[in-house]
């Protein structure tokens, strides 16, 4: 009987980076990091970026900012997550929370993104996803960079020349329920920081 012969596989190169390897992005370029996002401590205020998809209606028109308005008051204070400051602008969100841990961020992320995409989608009248990415985080962990987390925060629009100087779509002024803040850092921290906002 004739023994067959295994061929041998031969590739161009061994290990490395590799054109076009790995998940392709969502958009036209690669957005939020895959990689592990910074761990943080209870007493750790978080300023968390969330960016919609380009088929997302304006959030700053009337209908839109309802929706995700009736979200945020909704996920203010669930699964270990504080939502304590807001800002809504026409395609993506600020916001500022507090946290018991990165597990309950995440699983608190979760569930508000949950709920804008299912009031976005009953504005739009369409299904499937409204984000654009995952949310960026990042742990504000001295007086002073609350301070300018919260002043960013506030003063968004305004940065921007879309909002007057108190801005209809950002807390405090948009009727949106929101809890106090619990950590020291968001209650009496941020106010001993250098030039506090007013």
């Amino acid at each position: 009987m004739r023994r067959t012969r295994q061929l041998e596989l031969r590739f161009a190169s061994r290990g490395g980076a590799r054109e076009h390897a790995g998940r392709p992005p969502n958009g036209a370029s690669a957005g939020v990091s895959h990689l592990a996002r910074p761990r943080f401590s209870r007493t750790t205020p978080v300023h968390v970026t969330v960016r919609m998809a380009r088929h997302v209606y304006n959030l700053r028109s009337g209908r839109c900012f309802s929706a995700v308005g009736r979200a945020l008051g909704a996920a203010a204070e669930r699964f270990g997550v504080r939502i304590v400051q807001f800002s809504v602008q026409g395609n993506h969100m600020h916001l500022v929370v507090e946290a018991a841990s990165s597990g309950a961020l995440s699983r608190g992320m979760q569930g508000l993104a949950i709920r804008v995409a299912k009031r976005l989608n009953g504005v739009m009248r369409r299904r499937g996803r409204v984000f654009a990415d995952r949310y960026h985080a990042r742990p504000l962990r001295t007086p002073t960079e609350v301070r300018r987390a919260l002043a960013y925060v506030r003063d968004n629009a305004r940065r921007y020349g879309v909002a007057p100087a108190r801005d209809p779509y950002a807390s405090p002024r948009a009727d949106v329920p929101l809890p106090p803040p619990a950590t020291w850092l968001l209650r009496v921290g941020w106010r001993r920081a250098r030039a506090a906002p007013a």
